[in-house]
């Protein structure tokens, strides 16, 4: 049995789960005794209680309790997967190398498991492991129900790199999404702080600039938004770029400026209207059904080459079909339309 232990965050080891990072120092450790630390009081971050679920920090000191031996139980080969998880992960490969997987994360696949989530990218990534001695690692998250680019690291040393270049901003990512109403103007940036609301579905509410530093657990939060189309007032096709990364901050932005994303149930309501300038999220028949939020463009200096990667991903279904109904065409759009209205 070993005896206490400081354990600080590594640069890059950011954003993780506890119970995630925690696993990766300590691979023996089960999820139910690291539960029980909890619960106890005996895991901490920088002093603090925590739960499995706290999200860690570069810099944060964990402290860990003794930890038993772990019985040759643990020890047992991870699990198989099944055929049809292994052909998922493999569809969904829009690029690979040596050092770097980008997959096209469709709507509704978690990206990491916690309650009630068996399913997730972070589960099956073994299938795209091959002859390597670990699978490939996450590098960022999406939210379960936004489709689009993840990017994922074959090793440590390439993820930790990643971690760093998407925490010092340097990758620039663009989503697409349709927003009830037309935004104006067209093109602006929205500053509003985000903090967690409370309850257990993780909401989070925005903040007033002004109000973020006297706001308890704010965080300064920054999205620019561009208007590539418009349906008459009615919805609209927005590019949008998160400066900073924040839980849900788009979907946040978006409804706070009375345009919520089209079949965001979370924020942007159930019913056809909505308290802000534009409509309700909710637009009738099968383009509300699902959230319309996908993670389109992402560009960043390859890790191992240093030389700018430009990634695409193609539209889900359920926002192809509404492209095709409303009569946008995907392929007239620049990869950065910022970048060319700046021209």
């Amino acid at each position: 049995m070993s005896g206490v232990l400081t354990v600080p965050v590594r640069d890059g080891e950011g954003g993780q789960r506890l119970d995630r990072w925690l696993k990766r120092r300590f691979p023996k450790l089960t999820q139910g005794a690291i539960e029980k630390m909890c619960r106890r009081g005996e895991l901490r971050v920088d002093g603090g209680r925590c739960k499995a679920n706290t999200r860690v920090e570069d810099g944060q000191q964990v402290r860990v309790p003794p930890l038993p031996d772990a019985p040759d139980a643990d020890r047992k080969p991870r699990p198989r997967l099944a055929e049809r998880d292994v052909e998922l992960m493999r569809s969904l490969v829009v690029y690979e190398d040596d050092h770097v997987i980008a997959l096209n994360k469709p709507a509704g696949l978690a990206v990491q498991g916690g309650s009630g989530q068996a399913r997730h990218v972070d589960g099956m990534a073994a299938a795209l492991q091959g002859s390597r001695e670990d699978p490939p690692r996450l590098v960022h998250r999406l939210d379960k129900d936004t489709s689009g680019l993840l990017l994922l690291a074959r090793d440590r040393r390439t993820a930790a790199s990643l971690a760093e270049a998407f925490r010092t901003r340097e990758t620039r990512k663009i989503y697409w999404a349709v927003v009830a109403g037309t935004p104006s103007p067209r093109m602006g940036t929205v500053r509003f702080g985000l903090v967690k609301a409370g309850g257990s579905d993780e909401r989070m509410r925005a903040v007033h600039p002004r109000e973020v530093d006297a706001t308890e657990g704010a965080k300064r939060a920054t999205s620019d938004y561009a208007v590539l189309d418009d349906l008459g007032g009615r919805a609209a096709w927005v590019a949008l770029v998160p400066v900073t990364g924040r839980t849900h901050q788009l979907r946040v932005h978006m409804a706070e400026m009375g345009h919520p994303i089209v079949g965001d149930g979370k924020y942007g309501g159930r019913g056809q209207e909505n308290l802000g300038d534009g409509w309700g999220a909710m637009l009738g028949g099968e383009i509300s059904r699902k959230l319309h939020l996908h993670a389109r463009h992402l560009s960043l200096t390859h890790p191992a080459t240093g030389r700018r990667l430009h990634l695409t991903a193609p539209l889900p279904e359920h926002m192809a079909r509404t492209w095709d109904m409303l009569g946008w065409r995907a392929e007239d759009v620049p990869a950065d339309p910022f970048e060319d209205a700046d021209d």
